[in-house]
């Protein structure tokens, strides 16, 4: 009976371990400080391990060879991070505002005369010049509100009180009526 010898592990596949290993090293060694850069801007668990993720493959992109991976600094990681969950809530603002996009009055003209279509096009156009008007914190309150999300819903994701949320919405739909009046 012949004798089965192991074949030796290619080059290639054990300098991807030794990525792998040192760039799991260095997310267990800095995994409190990417949570901490996520939860400062308000992320949720669930989207803090997103943030995770995302550094991982950051830092594998950036980092091609175990040896850089393994002296990594803290500061390094931690931009990473922050850039990481930064870009998370562009890309959700944007998601968004192409909700708030998606309402306009080309998806409704199929069921409205077309002087209520150019009304309703009119209208869409002062209320985005509304909007715009708003200071920033306002500003978000209100895009949010007007998408359906409630106070506390609101005030969650911006990692704010209700009462501040509360009131910043009030005074944003009151601005935002006279406006529009």
């Amino acid at each position: 009976m012949p004798t089965i010898t192991p074949i030796p592990p290619s080059p290639r596949r054990s300098r991807r371990r030794d990525i792998s290993t040192a760039l799991e090293r260095q997310l267990a060694r800095y995994a409190a400080l990417v949570h901490d850069a996520a939860r400062r801007y308000g992320l949720a668990e669930s989207d803090i391990d997103e943030v995770v993720q995302d550094v991982r493959i950051r830092l594998w992109r950036a980092l091609s060879t175990g040896e850089r991976i393994a002296v990594t600094p803290a500061s390094y990681v931690y931009r990473t991070a922050v850039s990481a969950a930064l870009d998370m809530i562009r890309r959700r603002q944007a998601r968004r505002e192409d909700a708030l996009e998606s309402c306009s009055s080309r998806r409704l003209a199929t069921t409205l005369r077309p002087d209520q279509v150019v009304e309703l096009d009119d209208l869409a156009t002062r209320l985005a010049r509304a909007l715009a008007a708003l200071p920033e914190s306002r500003r978000v309150v209100v895009r949010l509100h007007l998408l359906g999300y409630h106070r506390n819903e609101i005030a969650e994701q911006l990692g704010w009180t209700e009462a501040k949320t509360r009131n910043l919405l009030y005074r944003g739909l009151e601005d935002i009526r006279s406006k529009l009046s």
